[in-house]
């Protein structure tokens, strides 16, 4: 009662309206008392009430809607595969990717294409895609095959137990622990508990060992050890004395090759900025303009006129600007816009923007110039470029300054590309009150954040809800299978939807804290939405849902408090079933389809994309995952099958039936759909593979609760060991691993050289027969011409599937898995140009944009091109108008001018 009676002072110091709302759930409260306790002295109204169990009801009601929702969309998929190719299968054949970056075609009948797309082995999105992809799809293969294993370790020890355990549950309940009175039958779930939950750190271990010997082989791999980012590191908070050239190279000394000192490049920033903004204004301007004369072109042939113009007029073209256009465009249709908005005044926009070009040019020019010199302002970042990619990672590896916290974090393999430039000037003592300021933030949205996911997760139990807000009641009219939705679809769907809105926010905290690329926010991302998704998805959401169960019945008979949560926690795991359900139908179902990519591609396309450059990107651009909320996603669901494991082991079942489906549909999305913009080089994988040991923890916490609840001393004397035996197993994996996901090992260093004199078919006079080099340069390229080999198969014989699963660090080494590494996949040469401004601004490097318009039948777009060319570059090659005056390009070879070819920094 002291419960009760702190909830009543607490309620009655609330408003009005909150007092009287608290004294209809109290006589509510009394008045179920009253009936419990008939029913407690009447077998068969308490026999009635458990027959009441709406388990099983929200399960069916939940699976045949999404069933037949996947059903849908995976026809519609079915359907629409063969006819929009471009958004099915651009990795097949579009142009902007090199041809071994595309993957295979996939024939184009109806079902026929199972077999290709079965044969594509996983190892093809890494190396044709990224590592990261690959390892989204081992994750998620690891991840069904141990919830497999769990089903295959509890259910036929468990099942029988919880169905023979004697407290009257009915229908899926009848398989959870709550289920069970006799405490001698909690040893049963303490054995299995440990059997299983011992498996899934011996997964967590292997995966890991798996993952170091990966990444070894591919950083080591001239794929990516040729790389200019391989040999590059990335010094954050350097002191302003260290900000000099001559110093850091007596530092470093002569394997330093390159040195790029960070620049406050707001002026500059600013300018490049607008010079882009107007070019793209008269790029858009130029179109319009073709686009009117062309539209005044048909509508006189139409009416018998003459239709065009000599092509190609010399001295057209030479003539006054706008000449020809003028012909089919009078003078007050031309583009136009006001410098400000409403009030400002009315300007032809082709001139203006020429006129305004004309000035930032050359002003962006020779700001260029003033900060490749080394004469802007230095802030306190620098990259250092070496010449081999062990003299990078000696100097990665090293303590660089004496005073903590100066010149770090530091960060090597950084692609140019994803660097967060505005994060570089952030100082030692700023990024440790950023740091302060995000994750306290965050931590502060959690707990805001459960008041909306708690009101979901009651939802889950409504009719517990309905016996406390008897305003509710006419949901008891609604028909049973409304109800089951209302029940176990509504709150699914309504939590994927408050989800959906954390991703931003938490981006957005990653940067601010001062994360200085993308992958480091990505990856900072992972941690935020992981602990959202578990404190989320999953505690709130299964405490709410058990305690609505049981609040009204505590309130009756406080006394039977630990009873009655004994019983409705491993209710809640209902909830997770449908969960899983959603998940592996329609998610899976609904990434397949893409219909919401689908029809931003046509119809906003139809609209928007109103020249050949917006309609190339939209065309070239292919969809992106973002790694620091991909995963989360999936690991919250392998950490919920785990805790449940043992108290609800039906829920393995569902699990690893979702997680595959949904590791079917991203394997077809990674090989045929997704690109990959973000390359953490796999870290999100030993990350996740961290989190998923939340589950076990949780599950054995769980255990020890409900053995205390229960007052079984036995089972909880050997949880309690247990949780100790893994802790310490943990630490000592932990311990051992962090090393090896950080660094490259010097041991391998010599190893790579071997592989390599074996692929080109060089052996040492010592070598007799085995993979011993010659001489190799020492950044991962081959110093010989020799004709390339293949490596052949593992140096070892072929295991069996038992022992090949207990030795990953024998049959799936260093030597082994670089096999799956290609060596020629590009051929990785920079220019000049390239190595000089690599790592530079974006605003010093970028080069005064191509412009890229519509060539018409009138001579209207070369004239254009002449005029504006004087300025600016500019083009009509390769897009122009239909026969009805529709806007095209040549998809075919998609490498219109304004094309760049990709640069493997």
């Amino acid at each position: 009662m002291e419960t009760w009676n702190a909830f009543n002072s607490a309620i009655q110091r609330r408003s009005p309206s909150a007092l009287t709302l608290h004294h209809v759930v109290q006589r509510r409260a009394f008045a179920f008392c009253a009936q419990q306790d008939i029913a407690g002295s009447n077998p068969d109204a308490g026999s009635a009430q458990e027959q009441d169990d709406p388990s099983l009801s929200s399960f069916v009601s939940t699976l045949v809607p999404t069933l037949v929702v996947a059903v849908i969309f995976v026809s519609l998929f079915l359907l629409l595969r063969r006819k929009f190719k471009r958004n099915y299968e651009p990795r097949t054949f579009l142009g902007s990717l090199r041809p071994q970056e595309r993957s295979p075609a996939l024939p184009q009948g109806l079902l026929n294409w199972f077999g290709t797309f079965a044969k594509v082995p996983d190892s093809f999105v890494l190396n044709h895609q990224s590592l990261d992809g690959f390892l989204l799809l081992r994750y998620l293969k690891v991840a069904s095959a141990t919830c497999l294993v769990g089903c295959c370790i509890t259910w036929p020890v468990l099942f029988p137990i919880n169905i023979t355990g004697g407290a009257g549950q009915k229908q899926l309940n009848l398989l959870t622990f709550g289920n069970v009175l006799d405490k001698n039958r909690y040893y049963a779930h303490v054995f299995i508990a440990w059997i299983f939950l011992g498996f899934v750190f011996y997964m967590v271990a292997r995966e890991s060992i798996y993952y170091v010997n990966l990444r070894q082989a591919y950083l080591l791999s001239p794929l990516y050890s040729s790389r200019m980012s391989s040999r590059t590191v990335l010094f954050t908070s350097v002191p302003k004395e260290y900000l000099d050239e001559g110093l850091l190279r007596r530092m470093f000394g002569k394997a330093l090759k390159n040195i790029w000192i960070a620049n406050d490049c707001e002026e500059i920033e600013k300018c490049v900025e607008e010079r882009d903004k107007v070019a793209m204004k008269l790029e858009a301007a130029e179109t319009k303009l073709i686009k009117l004369a062309n539209m005044h072109r048909i509508k006189s042939m139409k009416k018998g006129g003459q239709s065009n113009e000599p092509l190609g007029n010399a001295v057209e073209a030479n003539g006054e600007s706008g000449s020809m256009a003028a012909k089919w465009v009078p003078t007050k249709k031309r583009p136009t816009h006001r410098l400000k908005p409403l009030i400002g005044k009315k300007v032809d926009t082709i001139n203006w923007c020429r006129s305004e070009l004309e000035r930032l040019i050359p002003k962006i020019d020779a700001l260029q110039a003033t900060h490749r010199a080394g004469n802007g302002k230095f802030i306190p970042s620098v990259f250092v470029e070496f010449y081999h990619q062990s003299e990078a990672q000696a100097a990665f590896q090293s303590l660089t300054h004496h005073q903590a916290l100066h010149m770090s974090p530091r960060f090597i393999g950084v692609n140019p590309e994803e660097v967060i430039w505005k994060n570089l000037k952030i100082t030692w003592a700023s990024r440790v009150v950023r740091n302060i300021m995000t994750i306290s933030f965050v931590i502060l949205l959690i707990v805001f954040w459960s008041i909306p996911v708690g009101f979901v997760g009651i939802l889950s139990n409504i009719k517990s809800l309905i016996e406390l807000a008897p305003f509710l009641s006419f949901l008891n009219k609604v028909p049973p299978t409304i109800f089951g939705l209302i029940q176990g679809l509504l709150p699914s769907i309504l939590l994927a939807v408050l989800m959906a809105l954390l991703p931003i926010i938490l981006r957005l905290m990653a940067k601010i804290g001062g994360a200085p690329t993308l992958s480091a926010v990505e990856l900072r991302t992972q941690n935020f939405y992981f602990g959202f998704q578990v404190v989320q998805v999953f505690l709130i959401t299964t405490l709410t849902s058990a305690a609505s169960a049981s609040v009204t019945s505590i309130l009756c008979k406080p006394m039977d408090a630990p009873n009655l949560l004994a019983t409705n926690i491993p209710k809640a795991s209902n909830f997770y079933i449908s969960y899983f359900v959603l998940q592996g139908l329609t998610i899976s179902s609904g990434a397949l389809l893409g219909i919401a990519g689908l029809i931003l591609f046509r119809l906003l396309g139809k609209f928007l994309d109103t020249t050949p450059r917006k309609m190339y990107k939209r065309w070239s651009t292919l969809s992106a995952l973002g790694w620091g909320t991909v995963f989360p996603v999936y690991t919250n669901l392998t950490v919920i099958a785990i805790t449940y494991s043992i108290i609800a082991p039906l829920v393995l079942g569902f699990a690893a039936i979702g997680l595959y489906l949904v590791y079917l549909a991203y394997r077809y999305n990674l090989l045929f759909v997704f690109n990959s913009n973000v390359d953490t080089k796999g870290l999100v994988y030993p990350r996740a593979l961290q989190q998923t040991t939340t589950g076990a923890y949780l599950a054995i916490i769980c255990l020890i609760g409900l053995f205390g609840i229960q007052a079984a001393p036995g089972p909880i004397v050997l949880m309690v060991i247990f949780l100790v035996f893994v802790v310490l197993f943990h630490m000592s994996l932990n311990t051992a691993l962090e090393p090896l996901l950080k660094f490259l090992p010097k041991s391998l260093e010599a190893e790579e050289q071997s592989l390599l004199a074996a692929e080109d078919g060089v052996l040492a006079p010592n070598s007799s027969g085995t993979e011993k080099g010659s001489q190799v340069a020492s950044n991962g390229m081959s110093s010989t011409d020799s004709p390339r080999k293949d490596l052949g198969p593992a140096p070892h014989k072929k295991p069996n599937l038992i022992t090949k699963f207990l030795r990953p660090d024998i049959y799936t080494d260093y030597h082994t898995l670089r096999r799956l590494v290609p060596r020629g996949f590009a051929d990785i040469v920079y220019d000049p140009v390239t190595e000089r401004d690599a790592y530079y601004h974006p605003s010093i490097s970028s080069q005064t944009p191509l412009l890229w318009i519509p060539r018409d039948s009138m001579g209207v777009s070369r004239q254009e091109c002449h005029h504006s060319g004087r300025v600016i570059p500019i083009s009509d090659e390769g897009a122009g108008f239909d026969e009805k005056g529709k806007l095209t390009w040549d998809t075919e070879t998609a490498r219109p001018p304004i094309w760049q070819e990709k640069i493997y920094y």
